[in-house]
């Protein structure tokens, strides 16, 4: 097993396909696309692709660490209680746990992301 891992942000296989659960549903009909392509320390970190249509969902983080690196399109996240941020393209950030709030997806999105549970 090597201890390197290049992600794939063009992957050439299948991703599994998804929509957001109705409770988490806001606006739109969203589509998800999800590219795993690594698994470790015995599931609690994973990474991967995603990719989402417009829409808006609201997101959950409960007890996860998510890194998310913008590859395209453009996402503009709300915090409960907060002011919205926009990240385009070359754009990263952290929802650390806890985090709550509305993720709006304006032109389809594709990230890279890494979850630490």
């Amino acid at each position: 097993m090597s201890l390197l891992k290049t992600i794939e942000t063009n992957p050439s296989f299948a991703p599994r396909e998804s929509s957001p659960v109705p409770e988490r549903l806001i606006s739109g009909n969203p589509a998800f696309k999800t590219w795993a392509q690594d698994v470790a320390r015995g599931e609690m970190i994973h990474t991967g692709v995603w990719e989402a249509s417009p829409g808006e969902t609201r997101s959950v983080k409960g007890e996860t660490f998510e890194f998310c690196h913008i590859l395209s399109g453009v996402v503009e996240l709300t915090p409960e209680n907060g002011k919205p941020v926009v990240y385009k393209s070359g754009d990263s950030f952290v929802m650390k746990p806890g985090f709550v709030g509305i993720w709006k997806t304006i032109e389809t999105v594709r990230k890279i992301y890494v979850t630490v549970m």
